[in-house]
């Protein structure tokens, strides 16, 4: 592990915007979370917040606060919030200011460097502290082309794709990948975004920054080297986006490049505008579905539930209707676990060797 984070999500952890936060308080391998910044939320359980059970992560009005009373003494803050433009927001700056000089560590997946801000920077030289921006990708000399080489990989993969964005793809995929492990089944996680980086996932790639000609090799090069090094029988491919979404049409690559035995569609059935747009109408599954199965050689083997809107009561019945529409399994992976995407994983591989 890194050390112990506090996560900023100011105003923001009680909706989509907040998703990086709320994967960090569902799961990660890199830091021991000890509190989330919203002063909205102040003096709640972050799980209880989030998925209705208690967790233990408190939810601090301010960074001093989290600082003076987390559980730990934290050494890193880690921004837990997706900002329009990806930039750092005037009002979050002096928490960013405060955070440094207190000797915290600063983790960002912003699309704006924050290392390379010259306040910034000089503050955590003084200090003795770092800045790590997520999202800073390496040098051409080191980024991969396509190559061919994913037709050797043994695993079989699986990619949870999906019908807007913010909707909980990787949420699902981390939920499989750890009931499938919990079966017996050895599985790893391929990360495409900076939430999975946090995380701590060990193979992957930032999707949405790396330069377009490269982004097929680097995805195939994630997935061979976890081939080689690990050997699972399984891998999970964290979608990113989706397909008809106006502001990133992202999965194509995926798609193409890393080559899916099956996928995983993930679906919010309230939502009927695309996150962000509300001009644009969403595309129904059955688009998605026919795009995947026609375009690609991958078939949809499942449907991943977000049944946000919805009374608890209701899920069953949601559930149920989607299942008979689609004539596959359906979940809710929060509120019933994984157990039919484990089932329908399974029953892909035995198709597939």
């Amino acid at each position: 592990m890194d050390g112990n984070a506090l996560v900023l999500c100011e105003g923001l952890f009680a909706n989509s915007h907040g998703k990086t936060a709320h994967g960090l308080v569902r799961h990660t391998e890199r830091y021991r979370i000890v509190g989330v910044i919203d002063s909205t939320l102040a003096g709640q359980d972050a799980g209880e917040v989030l998925d209705g059970k208690v967790n233990g992560i408190p939810i601090f009005a301010s960074l001093a606060e989290g600082i003076g009373h987390a559980a730990a003494p934290p050494s890193h803050l880690v921004f837990g919030l997706a900002t329009d433009g990806g930039v750092l927001p005037a009002d979050l700056r002096p928490q960013v200011v405060d955070a440094l000089k207190a000797g915290l560590n600063v983790d960002s997946g912003l699309h704006q460097f924050l290392s390379e801000d010259a306040e910034l920077a000089a503050i955590a030289s003084s200090a003795g502290t770092t800045i790590r921006d997520v999202r800073k990708t390496p040098p051409r000399n080191e980024l991969h082309f396509f190559t061919g080489a994913i037709a050797d990989v043994r695993a079989t993969r699986i990619a949870t794709l999906g019908t807007d964005c913010a909707l909980g793809k990787r949420t699902t995929a981390t939920i499989l990948v750890n009931a499938l492990n919990s079966a017996g089944h050895k599985t790893e996680l391929i990360g495409t975004g900076q939430t999975s980086w946090l995380q701590g996932v060990r193979y992957g790639i930032l999707l949405d920054s790396i330069i377009n000609d490269f982004v097929g090799g680097e995805l195939e090069h994630a997935i061979v080297t976890a081939d080689r090094e690990v050997a699972p029988e399984f891998m999970l491919i964290e979608g990113q986006a989706c397909l008809t979404h106006p502001g990133g049409s992202g999965g194509f690559e995926i798609l193409g490049s890393a080559k899916p035995h099956g996928v995983i569609l993930q679906h919010a059935p309230i939502r009927k505008t695309y996150d962000g747009y509300p001009d644009f109408p969403l595309a129904p599954p059955e688009v998605h579905i026919q795009t995947i199965e026609q375009m690609f050689a991958s078939k949809v083997i499942a449907i991943g539930l977000n049944a946000e809107g919805y009374d608890k009561a209701e899920i069953p019945k949601l559930i149920s209707s989607h299942e008979d529409r689609f004539g596959i399994p359906c979940c809710d992976p929060l509120t019933e676990g994984a157990q039919k995407l484990v089932d329908a994983a399974l029953t892909l591989a035995s198709a597939d060797s």
